[in-house]
């Protein structure tokens, strides 16, 4: 009993629900092991006591709590205190403030004396009690930006035909955003390996691959040398090869190719010197970013030398403060400048982006997306190894229909480090996913509330949760939401679901996400019966509602079947085909009767692409406050993005956008493509339409001409990149 005692106090689980109602112990091995990764010990029963002796008298010295969340606009209730203790109140620039006045949304500093002597500092967290909202009800598009080609970009979708996906779709159909999967800095491969295809496991967070940068729209490319113009060229001739490449069927995306070209353009682009205003534009977004960018520009750095595991680097390069790495950062000085601009110039071209998205009548523009977690050898584990749970992983618990549970491989936060730390490490995430986004998914949602631990060298089934600050977790995303007026979606769709943490999300403002293939609930008629597709009206409002995303198969490979038989290909369906087969097609069909009491079904269920388009009217009769169509389902594709559990058996997270015979379709041929805009229209009529949209317009209009000039120009308003706003 004194161990749970101990695993209660740092709220590590002794039980969990493998499924409602059926509670599972958790071994004792794995009680200690993540105790250990607390800092706690509690390997025998004497170290067990002594730990619990250690934090009962800790709480009774303690003077104030290492944070405090509390509303914004309402006074300060530091909690108790004894009778005479001195406080003060300083706001984030320093200024005294009087905590007696309701307080400001941001994070102060609280100090406390005692009359006994004892002294205390506080980080006080004032959060609204909401996020902000989306101004209207509205449907976009969801897509990996990768997937999606156009003539001009090099063999992988870039930023800048994320503008002009952004510009005609809202011009032509008046969407209001374009849903993007992550964009983070990836990891790259080592000795010839190569990356990692994921974007799931990124090696930063806080930062934007620029690979995703679009060469041409770079301001120092038209004053390139004459030698440099002829290279650039050059590498721009390659690129056209490459994008040829996989625009033939059965083509792939090639990250690391592309990333090679793009690596070999930037090196050329940056020997051109910056104009005076785009050079202080440049040392501003320096100073803005400071030791994260620093931090992340340095482990770029050293990975080009050392490979990217700074778990292997030699001579104290894997602490990223210590003497030996403070004199690599000066030996590399150009090559953290190198990594430094590109971070500038992407984050440049992201800005954009938005900019162009609102100025075309977009309510929300981009929406980014923010994964749970980040690569155990990459840049954000280097700079926040003091935070981070030593020998621990993040995973997901065991559960019916996956008994041996998953380990995600990504390190874990202390939940008492982030505490201890304000919560800075994890308020520098959200506002750098914040700083460019129209509204923000936060991936893995339930992980602000608890997570399960994994210790090293154990089975996913011998984890624990971990609980967190759930209220300080929600009250920083509110606040830096609040401060970025971004909208914020949550990934709350883990099976099963957890009500209590939805009505808190939904308690925010957060918006939850609703997956049509999962919206099911008993018949009305037989309690406790079958589930059933849920009508439309009692989906819930405070959602994005989708047909289908990354995880999740293309909406004609589930209709035909196709995608079932891929994973019979793959190994990943349990029990004979057959079988599954007859309850997929049940499971359908119980979806397409519906649609057709609905009358959704104008040209029969022998029609695929009328079936797709009245799975989306249906989305529009939902209460939903925003409709994401998958921009794959508008082209046809049948390939899924992903196939969970496949690993290399399946080209995941490689797949250029195709048609529904296998062959690409280019960013131009989508948008003269009257599948794309039958589709498009149908949803936004539902919708009712917006002010000033044109849906189903000219279907031969194709692209903004607004974008059509190469380089930085850009939209109407006339301000360049070096103008972009600060966050």
């Amino acid at each position: 009993m004194s161990l749970a005692r101990l695993a209660a106090l740092h709220g590590v689980a002794v039980s969990y629900e493998r499924t409602p109602g059926r509670s599972v112990p958790v071994h004792d091995d794995t009680l200690v092991a993540v105790l250990a990764a607390l800092g706690v010990d509690a390997a025998g029963p004497a170290a067990v006591a002594a730990s619990i002796a250690a934090y009962e008298t800790a709480e009774r010295d303690r003077l104030l709590p290492a944070t405090l969340v509390r509303p914004a606009g309402t006074v300060l209730d530091p909690g108790p205190l004894p009778d005479g203790t001195a406080t003060a109140l300083a706001g984030e620039d320093g200024a005294e403030l009087d905590p007696r006045a309701p307080l400001p949304p941001g994070v102060h500093t609280l100090t406390a004396t005692a009359p006994d002597g004892r002294t205390g500092r506080a980080t006080v967290i004032a959060a609204p009690a909401r996020v902000p909202q989306p101004a209207r009800r509205g449907a976009g598009l969801a897509l990996p930006l990768p997937a999606l080609l156009s003539t001009r970009s090099w063999g992988m979708g870039d930023l800048g035909d994320l503008a002009e996906l952004a510009a005609w779709s809202a011009r032509t159909h008046g969407l209001d955003f374009v849903q993007l999967g992550p964009l983070h800095a990836a990891v790259p491969g080592a000795a010839g390996r190569p990356a990692e295809p994921s974007p799931y496991r990124p090696s930063s967070r806080r930062f934007t691959d620029p690979v995703h940068l679009r060469i041409e729209d770079i301001p120092e490319y038209r004053y390139l040398a004459p030698d440099d113009r002829a290279q650039a060229a050059e590498l721009a001739g390659r690129a056209a090869a490459l994008r040829d490449r996989v625009r033939a069927k059965g083509g792939l995306v090639d990250r690391d190719e592309v990333w090679r070209l793009k690596r070999a353009a930037l090196e050329l682009l940056l020997r051109v010197e910056l104009t005076p205003g785009r050079r202080v534009a440049y040392h501003h977004f320096l100073a803005e970013q400071g030791q994260p960018l620093d931090d992340y520009a340095a482990w770029c750095a050293l990975a080009e030398i050392h490979g990217p595991d700074w778990r292997s680097w030699p001579g104290g390069l894997a602490d990223p403060r210590s003497t030996a790495t403070t004199r690599a950062r000066h030996d590399l000085l150009d090559r953290i400048d190198f990594h430094c601009r590109l971070a500038w110039l992407t984050d440049n071209q992201l800005w954009r982006a938005q900019r162009i998205a609102r100025d075309a009548g977009m309510a929300v523009g981009v929406i980014h997306d923010l994964v749970a977690g980040v690569h155990p050898s990459g840049a954000d584990a280097w700079a926040e190894q003091s935070v981070l749970a030593a020998g621990c992983t993040a995973g997901t618990a065991p559960r019916d229909g996956d008994a041996g549970g998953t380990d995600r491989g990504v390190p874990v936060w202390r939940p008492d480090r982030l505490a201890a730390a304000g919560y800075g490490p994890y308020r520098s995430v959200l506002r750098a996913a914040l700083r460019r986004a129209g509204a923000l998914r936060v991936g893995h949602v339930s992980g602000l509330f608890r997570q399960w631990w994994v210790p090293a060298g154990r089975p996913p089934a011998e984890g624990t949760y971990v609980s967190y600050d759930a209220e300080a977790m929600l009250g920083v995303l509110a606040l830096e939401a609040h401060r970025a007026g971004t909208p914020v979606i949550g990934d709350d769709q883990e099976v099963p679901a957890d009500p209590a943490v939805r009505d808190a999300l939904a308690a925010r403002g957060v918006l939850g996400t609703s997956a049509l293939w999962n919206q099911r609930e008993p018949a009305p008629e037989t309690p406790g019966g079958i589930p059933c597709p849920r009508p439309p009206e009692r989906w819930r409002a405070d959602a994005l509602a989708a047909v289908t995303g990354h995880g999740l198969p293309p909406t004609a490979a589930r209709l035909s079947g196709a995608y079932l038989a891929l994973r019979h290909e793959l190994g990943l369906v349990e029990g004979p085909l057959p079988a599954a087969r007859a309850a997929d097609a049940v499971e359908v069909g119980t979806w397409l009767d519906l649609l057709d009491r609905l009358r959704l079904l104008p040209g029969g269920r022998a029609d695929e692409a009328s079936v797709i388009t009245g799975l989306y009217r249906f989305l529009a009769r939902t209460p939903a406050r925003l409709v994401a169509v998958w921009l794959p389902d508008a082209a046809g594709d049948r390939r899924p993005q992903h196939v969970p559990g496949a690993g290399q058996d399946y080209p995941g997270w490689r797949l250029p956008v195709a048609d529904p015979d296998g062959r690409t379709v280019l960013l131009e041929e989508l948008a003269d493509a009257p599948r794309t805009h039958r589709l498009l229209a149908e949803v936004v009529r539902e919708l009712g339409g917006r002010a000033g949209a044109q849906p189903g317009g000219d279907v031969s209009g194709g692209l903004s001409g607004e974008l059509r000039g190469a380089g930085s120009g850009g939209a109407r308003s006339g301000r360049t990149d070096q103008e972009a706003p600060r966050a």
